[in-house]
Parts: C-alpha cells; structure tokens; sequence
C-alpha cells in the first residue's frame, strides 16, 4: 500500500491504466494529482491539471512538490509514426527534465516487453537486447534509454514492462473477440492457435505499480518484466471467452503464412486494425520471466490470462461496448473499428 502522505502525479490519468491507478490511490488514502490532454472525472481527494506532457514547462508546475511521478501517458501502435514517436519519445524526456527540475524523488516509467520486438527466447528475461522492429517498439526502446540516463544521473527510476494487459474499460482489438462471441460467430486464429501469448491483469498492473511506489529505492531503481504467472495458448484463451457467451462458437484456424500476408496487405491500405508486430506474435509463443519482480518487489500476480480476458469480457457484456464502425482506436478504451475484416464474419 502506498503511504497516504505520500505525493504522487500521474501522467495520462484520464486513461485505463493512469484511471485504475488513481483510483487505488484514492482508496489508499493518497491525494493523488492527475495530468491529461483530457479532462479527468472528478473524485474526492483527486487534484487534476489538463496539460500536454511534452510541455516542459507545465509538467514542472505540475510536478513541483511531488514525490514520485508514475508516467503513464503514451501513444498507442495505432497512432501514425510521426505522433507514436512525438508522444512516447518526446514526452517522456519532457517529463523527465521535468522531475528533475522540480526535484523529484522517484519516477515510475511504464514501457512495455515490446522494446525486445519478437524475441526468439522465452521466457524473455529483462537482460534480453531491446530489438524493436517497428515505430512503436522503437520509440519504447529510446524512451527506455532516457530514462535509464536520469538513473545514471542519481534519480531513482523505476521502468515497468508489462504485457499487453486487461482490465475493465479495456477494449481495442479484444473488442473484435468480444463483439464476434456476443453474435455467435467462430472465431478465427492464425495456424493452430497452439502458441503461448502471456497477457496481465490489469489489477495485477496496478499492485505492481503501488509495490514499486511503495518499495525501498535499491529496489525500485531497476527495470522488471511484468506478466501473469498461468496462461496457456491463445487457443484456449480465446475459446473460454466464446463458451462464455454461450453460443456454441468454436475456435477456427485459418493458414498462418498466407493470412499474415493478406492482413498486412490490409494493414497498408489502412483497411484493417491488426498491425504488423501483433501478426507475427501471434505466430510464436510470446512470455517473459517474471522472476525478478517475484525476488525482488515480492510481486507476485493474481490473474490468469483466463482470468484477466474473461473478467474483460464480463465488463463488456455488462456495458455492451459495440463499435459500430465508428471507433478511431485513439484511446484503449476505445473499441477498434474492425475495418474489413467485419466483412470477414459471413464466414464465421
């Protein structure tokens, strides 16, 4: 648990993992501040600022006083590559100066397991290479750099890599899923379906982040993997969600190389959300060690994949999220327009 008296900012505090993350705050007993380009909900003890995170000067005001800044705010894969590496690289050396100006004790910066691009090791340790093999996993990879320099420098940082994680008000791609068992439909996967793809609860995300708020600076002043501890194929994952739903959907392969090869296609003519990275990872198992966070914050996570989808899954049903055709993808609590590919469902 986070100290009360504790003083800690949040960047990008209007979206799903900054929102979940204030509001364990604020159940700890905390007074957190929330930054967005966005307005944040209001709530009793929440102070909020709107504010670009690549404006230097107002992350400074914003900061000043603070404790520890959990850095959030980030570009999604879908953003066009000029906005992924303006957003991701740019912003987070604004923040960065920022908490130096300001004097700031600690930083926590959330990245992401893809800085090691599609790793042929798993499971996948933190002393793996950063490999990026795309805009997104590229500007992750300089934006890590950064702030392992304020590190070198004698700022305590924390940089978290999670999984592709699921929480309540996540949707994106998983909205396709959901939206297809819903309807009972089959759902189709790339060849077998029998690779591993670890994912993360987003609960599980948050005790982690709370864990290294809250951890002695020789702990927390290192980088972690962040992932669940039980998952098994994709197959099985995505299958639970359609017996969920009742219907009788099954989980469908379709050819692995040639549907790679039609969706990037897509994907160049902007016709389909699924992007590059995510067609080849779903190809090969995908996982990293936990062990780290295990020995050294003492975290261990609650969630399984199963768990984490199917609570997502549950979420949605309860709010009937539908994208209709209109969703941009700008946000992860958007559901993704499907583009295309819902022509694809007369055959499922």
């Amino acid at each position: 648990m986070v100290n009360p008296s504790a003083r800690v900012v949040v960047t990008g505090a209007a979206g799903i993992l900054g929102s979940h993350l204030v509001g364990r705050l604020l159940t700890d007993g905390a007074a957190p501040c929330g930054i967005d380009v966005r307005e944040i909900p209001p709530a009793p003890g929440l102070t909020s600022r709107v504010a670009d995170i690549r404006d230097t000067r107002a992350m400074s005001e914003a900061l000043a006083g603070a404790d520890t800044v959990v850095h959030c705010a980030a570009a999604l894969p879908s953003y066009p590559a000029e906005q992924i590496r303006s957003i991701i690289v740019d912003g987070t050396a604004s923040v960065l100066r920022a908490a130096d100006a300001a004097g700031v004790r600690r930083v926590v910066h959330i990245s992401s397991t893809a800085v090691y691009g599609l790793p042929k090791t798993v499971p996948t340790t933190e002393e793996h290479p950063r490999e990026p093999v795309d805009t997104y996993s590229a500007a992750k990879a300089e934006a890590e750099e950064i702030a392992e320099k304020h590190r070198a420098g004698g700022r305590c940082v924390s940089v978290l890599r999670p999984k592709t994680f699921l929480g309540a008000g996540r949707m994106g791609l998983f909205s396709m899923l959901f939206e297809w068992a819903e309807e009972g439909r089959d759902f189709p996967v790339l060849g077998r379906g029998d690779v591993r793809i670890q994912m993360l609860g987003l609960e599980d995300l948050v005790d982690a982040v709370t864990t290294v708020i809250a951890a002695p600076d020789d702990v927390a002043n290192d980088t972690y993997n962040l992932g669940a501890a039980r998952f098994g194929t994709i197959r099985e994952d995505f299958q639970a969600v359609l017996d969920a739903a009742g219907h009788g959907g099954r989980v469908i392969s379709v050819p692995g190389r040639p549907a790679v090869g039609a969706l990037r296609l897509l994907e160049r003519c902007r016709l389909s959300p699924v992007y590059g990275r995510l067609l080849h990872k779903l190809l090969a198992d995908s996982y990293v060690s936990i062990d780290k966070a295990r020995e050294r914050l003492g975290f261990t996570p609650r969630l399984s994949n199963r768990d984490a989808i199917l609570g997502t899954y549950d979420w949605w049903r309860r709010n009937r999220v539908e994208s209709g055709g209109r969703a941009t993808g700008r946000t992860s609590r958007d559901p993704w327009s499907q583009g295309v590919l819902a022509l694809s469902k007369v055959f499922f």
